[in-house]
C-alpha cells in the first residue's frame, strides 16, 4: 500500500511523543498532528514536568516500572547532550518529606532515579514538621521548552502539524488509515470516556534563582520544582473541577505551605498563577479499537488518562502505542494483500 496515513490527535506531550515514536518505529508512515490547542496553550505546559512517578491503580505495577524506566532513559541521554538546554531538560536532587513513615518506604520506581537513599537525621532538621524523608536526583522537563523541542524534532521528520477541533474521530476516515487518540481530557467529549475525569492543579511559578533543590510533601499536595527559569510551587488535586479560573484563595493557600517547607521562597519575585486539568482515569488507556460504520473500518489507538503522572511515562506508553499503530499498519496490509488474491 502507498504509505500509509497516520493522524495523532492531541499535541501535549503525549501526543507530540507518540508522534516521534510512530515516525522512528514506521518510517514509511506519513504522520500528521491535529490539535485546537499547540503549546503553549495545552496542560503540559502548566504541568511541573518532574519525573516522580504517579501510581495507577488498575495497571501492573511492572508495567508503570517499564514505562518509567523508558522515559527516564531517554531524557537523561537528552540531559547529557548538547541539546538539553533548548529540550528544557535537567538533572534536580532533593527530597520527599513524610510527616509519618510511609507503609512503602521503597518505591517501585527508587532504583530508577540516581542515589535513592533514606534522609539522614541532620537533612531532616530542615524540615521539622517531618520525620522521615527520602533523598533522590531526577529528571525535570521544563515546558514549553521540551514540547517545542518534541515539535521541531517533528517537523524535521516531515511530519504535518495542523490547528484542527476534531469532533468525532470518525470525520477522519476518509483522509486517515489509522487514527490515534492522544487528547488527554479532552478525549472526555472525543470519545466519551466516562471514566475520565479531571483532577485540576493550580500552581505558581515565581521567580527564586537560589532555590536549587526540589521539596516534596510526600501526600504529593505540597511540592516546589525548580525549573531552568522559574520555579514551580504547587498544588491542588480538586477531582472533578472543570475550572480553568485561578483562585487567589488557593494562590495565598499554597504559597504559605510552600513557605512552610522552604521559608527563603517568602522572597520569590513575579508570581504568575496557572491551572491545568489532569486528564484521570484508574489507569491509563492504551489500546486498539476498530470503529466501524456501514462495513467501513478505521482503526484506532487509544494513549490518554496518564492523569497527574503524564511526563512520568510519556516516553514509555508513547513506544506502546507507535508499537500498536504498527500492529494496525500490518494487519491493513495484510487484508489489503488478501482482497488482491
Amino acid at each position: 500500500m502507498a504509505a500509509p496515513k497516520v493522524a495523532v490527535v492531541g499535541a501535549g506531550v503525549i501526543g507530540l511523543s507518540t508522534a516521534l515514536c510512530i515516525v522512528e518505529t514506521c518510517p514509511s508512515c506519513s504522520v500528521t498532528v491535529l490539535s485546537d490547542q499547540f503549546s503553549p496553550n495545552t496542560t503540559s505546559d502548566v504541568a511541573a514536568g518532574m519525573l516522580i512517578p504517579h501510581t495507577y491503580s488498575g495497571t501492573p505495577i511492572h508495567v508503570q516500572k517499564q514505562w518509567f524506566k523508558e522515559t527516564f532513559t531517554y531524557l537523561f541521554a537528552i540531559s547529557n547532550s548538547a541539546e538539553a538546554s533548548e529540550a528544557g531538560i535537567h538533572l534536580v536532587s532533593g527530597w520527599q518529606v513524610f510527616k509519618n513513615t510511609p507503609k512503602e518506604e521503597l518505591p517501585f520506581w527508587s532504583d530508577v532515579v540516581l542515589g535513592f537513599r533514606p534522609m539522614s537525621e541532620a537533612e531532616l532538621q530542615k524540615f521539622p514538621q517531618h520525620r522521615f524523608g527520602q533523598a533522590f536526583t531526577t529528571l525535570k522537563c521544563d515546558c514549553p521548552p521540551y514540547l517545542l523541542w518534541l515539535e521541531k524534532r517533528l517537523k524535521a521528520t516531515g511530519v504535518q502539524m495542523h490547528t484542527r477541533k476534531v469532533a468525532d474521530l470518525w470525520e477522519l476516515h476518509s483522509e486517515y488509515n489509522v487514527v490515534v487518540n492522544c487528547a488527554g481530557i479532552g478525549a472526555h467529549q472525543l470519545v466519551g470516556d466516562k471514566k475520565l475525569f479531571p483532577i485540576r492543579g493550580q500552581v505558581l511559578k515565581v521567580h527564586a534563582p537560589w532555590v536549587k533543590n526540589f521539596i516534596r510533601d510526600g501526600d504529593g499536595l505540597t511540592y516546589i520544582y525548580p525549573g531552568i527559569h522559574r520555579v514551580t510551587l504547587g498544588g491542588t488535586r480538586e477531582k472533578d473541577s472543570w475550572s480553568l479560573s485561578p483562585d487567589p484563595g488557593t494562590t495565598k493557600d499554597i504559597f504559605e505551605r510552600c513557605c512552610s517547607l522552604e521559608p527563603s521562597l517568602r522572597g520569590a519575585q513575579d508570581i504568575k498563577m496557572k491551572v491545568g486539568l489532569r486528564p484521570s482515569r484508574q489507569c491509563v488507556r492504551l489500546q486498539r479499537e476498530v470503529l466501524s460504520q456501514g462495513g467501513v473500518k478505521l482503526p484506532v489507538v487509544h494513549n490518554y488518562g496518564h492523569g497527574s503522572g503524564g511526563f512520568s511515562v510519556h516516553r514509555g506508553t508513547a513506544k506502546e502505542a507507535a508499537r500498536l499503530v504498527g500492529e494496525c499498519i500490518a494487519a491493513l496490509q495484510g487484508s489489503l494483500s488478501r482482497a488482491k488474491l
